[in-house]
């Protein structure tokens, strides 16, 4: 699959993507490229991360609730309320932003990143769009008695207790896997195509797991469902494809082009990757498949529009062009 980007009449660009859906039985209803290749997931592992927190009993002990559980899933924008909710874990568990080793950068909600400026303050952990994560992988931390200060060490306990859990879904060894280090600080895991669709079927149906893992992706589905806007944020694309789908579908995206969904309906799980690593050409190639797949209406379709076929402008505001998936 190809994503064009066109100025005028001229193909200026082009995207190669490469697809795999798989329903729970691990059957391959969709392939297009390479689907055993591994790729990084990035960000798009992070409601497997989010739901080996609550596998360990983490809503229970510190009572999270929905939004804490889909902040803890996504890549947040850094608007306000995803940072009340992080603050609201930190303060469940008894830590504090100190605790967060992310790393700092700008929000990237343009008016929360703008008011950001103007009042002059600088970046913090917890603006950082995995900040959610982090704090959830500190309260596991919290409940295995392991050191907070070491948690991303692939060796510390929590680490191993989120691959183990991750390799679960996906029928993987977690001791073969390649691992490098992701842009937040944590061990992200390589893994094929193929199985990491696995990992999204289960996800969006449950079954194929054991009933503790089953209900700790149940309670991380209904969150994100529940909440997208905490996902990632106003107006982004996982948010808004939750939410005209109304729960139809589940979506997270990750660095370097990865896109993970959940199809609720068909029971099936969905992932792809732009594999020269490019975001915009995501939502395009995405959508465009998901619609072939039967898990997108035309009319929603059209109301995703301004992600299924972006508009290209130039600096003064007008469009020269456009991202078109063939």
């Amino acid at each position: 699959m190809i994503v064009e980007v066109t100025r005028g009449d001229l193909v200026e660009s082009v995207h190669h993507v490469a697809a795999c859906a798989c329903n729970v039985q691990g059957e391959v209803v969709l392939a297009v490229g390479d689907v055993d290749a591994p790729v990084y997931l990035r960000s798009a592992a992070k409601p497997f991360i989010a739901a080996a927190v609550v596998a360990a009993g983490a809503r229970e002990r510190f009572v999270l609730d929905d939004r804490e559980i889909a902040v803890m899933a996504g890549s947040h924008s850094g608007q306000l309320f995803h940072l009340k909710a992080v603050r609201s874990i930190l303060r469940k568990i008894g830590m504090d932003e100190s605790a967060l080793l992310c790393g700092a950068h700008l929000p990237y909600n343009e008016k929360a990143m703008l008011a950001m400026l103007k009042r002059g303050e600088a970046p913090r952990p917890i603006h950082n769009n995995c900040s959610g994560k982090h704090a959830g992988i500190l309260a596991l931390c919290r409940l295995l008695d392991a050191d907070p200060a070491t948690y991303l060490d692939p060796k510390h306990p929590a680490q191993r207790s989120i691959l183990a859990f991750c390799a679960r879904m996906s029928d993987e060894d977690p001791q073969r896997w390649r691992l490098g280090i992701d842009g937040c600080g944590i061990p992200t895991y390589a893994i094929s195509l193929r199985h990491a669709a696995l990992s999204f079927a289960r996800l969006a149906s449950g079954n194929g797991v054991d009933a503790t893992d089953a209900a700790a992706l149940a309670v991380v589905r209904a969150a994100m469902l529940a909440r997208p806007e905490y996902v990632a944020g106003t107006g982004e694309f996982d948010s808004e494809l939750m939410r005209v789908t109304d729960g139809g579908v589940l979506s997270k995206g990750g660095a370097e082009g990865v896109h993970g969904v959940a199809m609720l309906a068909q029971g099936c799980g969905f992932v792809s990757k732009v594999l020269d690593g490019a975001a915009r050409a995501r939502a395009p190639a995405s959508l465009a498949l998901l619609h072939r797949l039967g898990a997108l209406s035309a009319e929603q379709m059209e109301k995703l529009g301004r992600f299924a076929r972006p508009v290209v402008y130039n600096r003064a505001g007008r469009a020269v062009g456009e991202l078109r998936p063939t």
